[in-house]
């Protein structure tokens, strides 16, 4: 990364306000929840943000899967490295996401929407589990206007990895297919990440168009097998080495270099195909004691965080993943999608 660079890495998505509480099976019954599981939310489920706010010691964190993915790389990478778009309201709720954001260096281009609050996402936590709701708000109605925009074109044309959350599938496909575009015309990296099994499921039209882009995919094992089922791949849904190897081997727009599928599974293997190669490799995850798991919401967004931070560095595929782990590893004894300040330092896996 040359040094006078500024805003390597540019990620766009849904900023949200994460609403973390420690829940119960009633609650979750109340709203017909599930105990692991991402949903959007329905008029059923609005009163669940006042309710946690009101009745539950909930913590306010910058979210938005991500924007936690761009606090974890900007928490690796020097300063000046990440920006992250998305749409909020012009309200206190964004004015906290911008205070939080500020402690990691992260620098936020915002779409303002005067008349839409800014979004929010209750997180109930039982146990290891996390049911996530999520109202998109203000982050709904992001728009290619903004992306297009001299200020922010700009930053696109400057950055030289692009992070696309795949919960933005659901607001602004136009955005994610010009961030591919620019990518493959230009030799840049494009990583995608699902983010939730209902994206492959109910928003596959927009995440086909924009595959031929992907440089690197990262899904979890639900989000693989929900893929797979909805593209009828000649795969089980349990066969994560050969859903991995049908992400990899898609067809590509820009073939100077291979894509990249990656697949995690909780504390099992991480999964890694590369186009045109048969071995799909894996690494097993960083050892953890049971009892400094203080909350694994967010685990995936440290671990892509941590891995596209990697990348941005010239890391080899290894380390990137072995980054990513690290990340990960730290993030789950926070409350949270957060990371511990003061700043740790990476320390490679012996």
């Amino acid at each position: 990364m040359a040094a006078n660079k500024e805003y390597v890495l540019l990620a766009l998505e849904n900023p949200l306000l994460d609403i973390q509480a420690q829940g119960n099976e009633e609650l979750l019954k109340k709203y017909n929840l599930k105990a692991n599981d991402a949903i959007l939310a329905s008029p059923e489920h609005i009163p669940l943000y006042e309710e946690l706010l009101n009745n539950y010691d909930a913590k306010l964190i910058a979210g938005g899967a991500a924007q936690n993915t761009a606090r974890g790389a900007a928490y690796i990478l020097p300063p000046n490295s990440v920006v992250y778009l998305g749409g909020v309201g012009n309200d206190k709720y964004a004015d906290i996401l911008r205070d939080a954001v500020k402690q990691v260096g992260l620098r936020v281009e915002y779409r303002i929407d005067p008349n839409t609050p800014t979004g929010r996402c209750g997180a109930i936590i039982t146990g290891h589990n996390r049911s996530l709701v999520t109202d998109l708000a203000a982050a709904n109605l992001y728009d290619i206007d903004h992306l297009k925009s001299p200020k922010i074109w700009e930053l696109v044309k400057n950055a030289e990895f692009y992070y696309v959350g795949g919960f933005h599938f659901t607001v602004c496909p136009p955005a994610i297919q010009a961030l591919g575009e620019e990518a493959a015309a230009n030799n840049k990296t494009f990583i995608v990440n699902m983010s939730a099994p209902f994206i492959a499921e109910f928003f596959k039209e927009p995440l086909d168009a924009s595959s031929p882009y992907w440089d690197y995919v990262i899904c979890n094992e639900s989000e693989a097998a929900a893929y797979a089922r909805s593209h009828s791949l000649p795969v089980a849904e349990t066969d994560v080495a050969g859903i991995a190897k049908a992400l990899a081997n898609l067809p590509k727009a820009n073939t100077k270099k291979p894509r990249v599928a990656v697949i995690t599974q909780g504390t099992q293997p991480t999964v890694v195909a590369i186009q045109g190669q048969d071995e799909v490799k894996e690494f097993p995850v960083h050892a953890i004691d049971p009892s400094k798991i203080t909350d694994t919401n967010g685990a995936g967004d440290a671990f892509a965080g941590g891995f596209v931070a990697g990348l941005v560095q010239g890391k080899s595929l290894e380390e990137s993943i072995d980054i990513g782990q690290w990340l990960a590893r730290l993030s789950i004894q926070e409350l949270g999608p957060s990371y511990p300040f003061p700043k740790q330092a990476y320390q490679p896996t012996s």
